[in-house]
């Protein structure tokens, strides 16, 4: 329910996902649910399969078993059609920025537009320079290239594109990895702001507890392969489940141990 008592509904749900790679099993049934409008970020340490999740939702990695539901309707194996209209629903921003070396900043930011939605490249370049200033980048970096722009603002170009095409899920994957903490705050600012401003849902993978406080309504911890706990963000620091409570406080000793 919201605050002012209407039911929300789901957006993203996923159900016994399961996923392994010869014997290592990475997914063992991850079940978790996404309101509309909602933002839930996905704690847990490496190798929990945090990025084999976000790769099953997006497609790139097909499960073994189990369901990918998007406003409803099954998505985890569709075909090459089917997968390209589900895409158009998504907006990502990759770890690195991932941004196109070769274009310059606003093709990098329109692409989704241009090879998604087949928009005339005028019209696609006035809504890239509108993104990039919602994102507090001026359009003189328009025709610039990535390798000259900071790390900074290659992240926030890379926001720019993944909110071009209005979509209805966002996809965060460690957004703040490789920033100081004030840029990494700011971007963690913008993603609140672009979330906000769309009305959209977003899901959020990250190591980043500073970032995990400030972008989610909701916080679940994924730990082999498996949704341990999922709850308000507000309910952090009183959660009894102790996995939860030595990943979020960065303690050495605890029930999650690392390996010699």
């Amino acid at each position: 329910m919201t605050g002012d008592g209407k039911k929300l509904t789901t957006k993203l749900q996923l159900c016994g996902l399961r996923k392994s790679f010869g014997t290592n099993h990475v997914l063992r049934g991850v079940d978790l649910s996404i309101p509309t409008g909602r933002s839930l970020v996905i704690i847990g340490g490496s190798g929990t399969g945090k990025s084999v999740m976000l790769k099953c939702i997006l497609g790139l990695v097909a499960p073994d078993h189990g369901s990918i539901l998007v406003d409803g309707a099954e998505t985890a194996h569709l075909d090459t059609r089917g997968r390209d209209r589900l895409m158009q629903k998504f907006g990502m921003l990759f770890q690195s920025a991932a941004l196109f070396d070769s274009l310059p900043i606003w093709e990098n930011v329109a692409f989704g537009l241009i090879h998604g939605k087949h928009m005339d490249r005028g019209d696609s370049r006035s809504i890239a320079i509108d993104k990039l200033k919602s994102v507090g980048l001026s359009e003189k970096i328009a025709d610039l290239y990535p390798a000259e722009l900071s790390g900074g603002m290659r992240k926030r170009v890379g926001l720019a594109r993944a909110i071009a095409t209005n979509p209805d899920i966002l996809f965060f994957d460690e957004p703040t990895t490789g920033l100081d903490p004030i840029m990494a705050d700011v971007i963690n600012d913008l993603i609140v702001k672009c979330v906000r401003d769309l009305g959209a849902t977003a899901l959020s993978i990250t190591h980043d507890m500073a970032s995990a406080r400030k972008i989610a309504d909701e916080v679940a911890m994924l730990y082999e392969g498996q949704i341990i706990w999922q709850g308000p963000v507000d309910s952090l620091d009183s959660c009894d489940n102790p996995y939860v409570d030595q990943f979020i406080h960065g303690r050495a000793d605890g029930p999650i141990t690392t390996a010699a």
